[in-house]
């Protein structure tokens, strides 16, 4: 089933879970922020792809999430992918460098699973070796009475640091 709300004046949320219609309302969606991030000047834009690996898979979307990341910016806009791999961007030939290059903020969770193969992905993503070191800290020394996971922000390669994200215990325990 598709979803849409409208959240606000300038908030809309498409949730598409449709096999055949997926690729077709996908590119009708951005082809609509395209116009209005055309239109809409001096008001901040932005896109953001959720499950991005489904898009990134189709040489088609690929090529068109590289024409988002190059175009965004220039419009007072930005584009945000979001996947669980780091793999799926970075196997992307087409993808791959637009996503990293216009990147300015960078947000990674534990990486610890890629440990064998981290030292390419440190060199790919411009990380430091401090960051390297922040990025691989991730959820090793968490406090066993509390309920958080960590979290990796770097903005731009100016400022880095560790974080807890933590939710109350209503919403922990409410969970599925």
């Amino acid at each position: 089933p598709e979803t849409y709300r409208r959240n606000a004046t300038r908030r809309w949320v498409l949730s598409l879970h449709h096999k055949i219609l997926f690729p077709i309302t996908t590119i009708i969606i951005m082809e609509v922020f395209i116009s209005k991030m055309r239109k809409l000047k001096g008001i901040r834009k932005l896109i953001l792809i959720e499950e991005a690996w489904k898009a990134i898979a189709s040489a088609n979307m690929a090529d068109y999430i590289k024409y988002l990341y190059k175009t965004v910016r220039k419009y007072f806009g930005e584009a945000i992918v979001v996947t669980q791999e780091v793999e799926d961007i970075i196997s992307s030939p087409i993808v791959k460098e637009s996503i990293i290059n216009n990147s300015d903020c960078k947000i990674l969770l534990d990486q610890r699973k890629y440990l064998n193969k981290f030292d390419s992905i440190q060199n790919l993503l411009g990380l430091t070796d401090k960051e390297r070191s922040q990025v691989l800290s991730i959820n090793l020394a968490n406090h066993p009475n509390r309920k958080y996971k960590e979290v990796w922000i770097g903005l731009g390669g100016t400022q880095s640091a560790v974080y807890a994200t933590e939710v109350s215990l209503e919403e922990y325990f409410v969970r599925p």
